[in-house]
């Protein structure tokens, strides 16, 4: 096979042909993931000593090389953000301000917890701040997406702030006053890829962030592997505000759902948010197992007791179920998204006694990225 050299930012965008190959096509809150158009990368591992990167094919031989995978990030430098807004970052940023939850979550991942001084609202709702950085939980609030403080970021005098899509007018408003700001867009696994290439070429972290994609790809593909016999039973995951509310085919939490060796019921559904349903749909689809959202409103007891759901197979059989929330939610694309597939594989294939090593590998991100171990919390 040809070895095919790639220039990109880190291992995590060359990773996005391995994501991809991983069971052909993924859906997500985008679209479909489009199918490699050369022979799909299986599995990855650093190359020593080189700066360099492989991807490996199914047969073990250099599919591709990512050159200068960890080589730090020579300022100037001027990135193109996820609004397709050009960010030039002079010097290597000493100080940031986050204004969205998966960005900060990222940047603790990605060890630049101590360089943060402030963050978005409502931070003590997410516990994987208290349980990785509780500091973060003292640091001034610039708000959210509805209320931004512009002023109260500014006053801050952040050398990069990173934002969300619905911040843009603010990341622009901030670049009028010289503070460079990057929007993100993580809103499913493809997007999130790009978001942690672009947060690590511009805070100097490309090394670990190629060690963060190696982390999700390998459980990628160490779930297809584990999965590709198995009977994939039919799932209806039910959203966090509504019961009667659920992720149709384009959306991140489908492509979650299938990861972990399931059939999303509402895959045939186009919408790219929660698309409502009724008690008879579900009755209809009958599925195997309910899943509940990590933050959902309502309780699996309140499922399991409701009158409307009489005679669907997951009741009758106590195949209710709700993704933790301990640390973060793993229903949604952050940087432990991957976690859901491992948690959410055990749950649906009992059978398989890996309910242990799902564990260990859990443990093992926590412990690597954010420094706490899972199963203590």
């Amino acid at each position: 096979m040809k070895m095919k050299k790639i220039t990109a930012l880190l291992l995590a965008l060359a990773m996005s042909l391995s994501l991809a190959a991983c069971g052909g096509s993924s859906a997500s809150a985008g679209g479909s993931t489009p199918a490699p158009t050369e022979p799909p990368a299986q599995t990855s591992e650093s190359a020593d000593g080189d700066g360099q990167a492989v991807v490996l094919d199914e047969n073990g031989e250099v599919y591709a090389v990512v050159e200068d995978a960890d080589a730090p990030t020579e300022y100037p430098v001027t990135l193109t953000d996820q609004a397709g807004r050009e960010v030039t970052i002079e010097a290597k940023p000493g100080t940031l301000v986050s204004g969205y939850y998966i960005s900060t979550s990222l940047c603790i991942a990605l060890g630049l917890q101590d360089q943060l001084v402030g963050i978005e609202a409502k931070a003590d709702t997410r516990p994987i701040y208290a349980r990785s950085a509780p500091e973060l939980l003292e640091l001034p609030s610039v708000g959210t997406a509805k209320e931004f403080d512009l002023e109260g970021c500014a006053a801050l005098a952040p050398d990069l702030v990173i934002l969300p899509l619905k911040l843009q007018d603010a990341a622009d408003s901030l670049a009028e006053l010289g503070i460079p700001a990057l929007v993100v867009n993580p809103e499913d696994q493809t997007l999130l890829e790009e978001a942690v290439a672009l947060v690590a070429a511009a805070t100097d972290t490309r090394a670990r962030a190629a060690q963060l994609a190696d982390f999700t790809v390998k459980q990628q593909n160490r779930l297809t592997e584990l999965l590709a016999d198995a009977e994939r039973p039919n799932v209806y995951l039910a959203g966090n505000s509504d019961f009667l509310s659920t992720a149709g085919g384009a959306m991140y939490q489908s492509s979650m759902i299938e990861m972990a060796g399931g059939r999303n019921v509402a895959q045939e559904i186009t919408d790219t948010y929660w698309a409502s349903v009724s008690y008879e749909q579900i009755l209809t689809w009958n599925p195997d197992y309910i899943v509940l959202a990590s933050d959902a409103d309502y309780t699996v007891e309140d499922v399991m007791t409701d009158p409307n759901l009489a005679g669907c197979k997951a009741v009758e059989n106590g195949d209710v179920l709700q993704i933790p929330g301990d640390a973060e939610a793993w229903d949604s694309p952050v940087p432990g998204g991957i976690l859901g597939s491992v948690w959410l594989s055990g749950a649906l294939h009992p059978d398989l006694g890996i309910d242990g090593e799902n564990m260990q590998i859990i443990n093992e991100f926590y412990e690597t990225f954010y420094g706490f171990t899972y199963q203590e919390i």
